[in-house]
């Protein structure tokens, strides 16, 4: 049986784990120097745990490196004399390139880079993939997209695009949530009671994306497809514009992508 690997067991790599439990076809253990989290979460089945980063190692066929980017390169050096050509090392932190986790790990084994978003929690993550290490084998490469597709859509890319992910889809949660709450605070400024204004935002966003899905318009054609003339959504859609809501966005982005590079060193 494929034996995975994970160390850091923060909030991305327990939702990793936690969606990666239900399967059967592979054997997954975690390491993370909270030892409470991490026996927390093999007290509920989710994985099994180790006594160190070192013993994940040697157990390991996929070794996934969920720790912070800060920490990644005393990480990869300190379990570097443990990796052989049998592993593969599986990055998901931001900003950090294939070269460094390559030249850190002793370039012992290929390297894979990953970009996730939080809702591979409930399995409706976004992941950008790159393959690009050239002693991948077939098979590690089709392993690494079928683990990830286990929690959502899978994009293969390029490494120089991964910034780009990043800033866009691996932020992106935080951008739709941030749209909640100020569709929810209108909401409460109308009268409603703020769970009723949460529940009615829900329902919301979750219809236009259904929709948006099914249709093949584009965002802009379904958009404009509710704005009657003089009517009300153009109201409310001339304030955004006046407000430059839609550059604000872009730019928020835009300082993300910059970060990412940064954190990357």
């Amino acid at each position: 049986m494929i034996r995975v690997g994970l160390l850091g067991l923060g909030h991305m790599g327990a939702a990793l784990a936690q969606g990666w439990s239900r399967e059967t076809e592979f054997e997954l253990r975690g390491f993370d120097a909270d030892a409470e989290r991490m026996e927390w979460l093999a007290s509920q089945d989710v994985l099994g745990s180790a006594g160190s980063a070192e013993e994940i190692v040697a157990e390991s066929d996929y070794v996934v490196l969920a720790v912070k980017p800060q920490q990644i390169r005393e990480l990869l050096e300190g379990i570097a004399p443990a990796l052989g050509p049998g592993h593969c090392l599986i990055s998901i932190a931001a900003g950090v390139t294939m070269d460094s986790l390559a030249r850190w790990s002793g370039r012992a084994c290929p390297v894979v880079r990953v970009m996730p978003n939080m809702p591979a929690l409930v399995e409706a993550g976004v992941f950008a993939v790159c393959l690009e290490d050239s002693t991948l084998t077939q098979a590690q490469q089709k392993f690494v997209q079928g683990l990830f597709h286990l929690l959502g859509r899978v994009h293969i890319l390029p490494e120089h695009q991964f910034d780009s992910f990043t800033a866009l889809v691996g932020s992106g949660p935080a951008y739709v949530y941030y749209l909640m709450e100020s569709l929810i605070e209108a909401g409460v400024s109308l009268g409603f009671a703020r769970e009723k204004s949460r529940d009615m935002v829900q329902g919301l966003l979750e219809g236009s994306v259904k929709m948006s899905g099914q249709s093949e318009s584009s965002v802009t054609a379904l958009r404009e497809s509710i704005m009657s003339p003089a009517g009300t959504t153009g109201a409310g859609v001339l304030e955004l514009e006046r407000k430059t809501v839609r550059s604000a966005i872009v730019d928020a982005v835009q300082a993300a992508c910059k970060r990412s590079s940064e954190l990357g060193g």
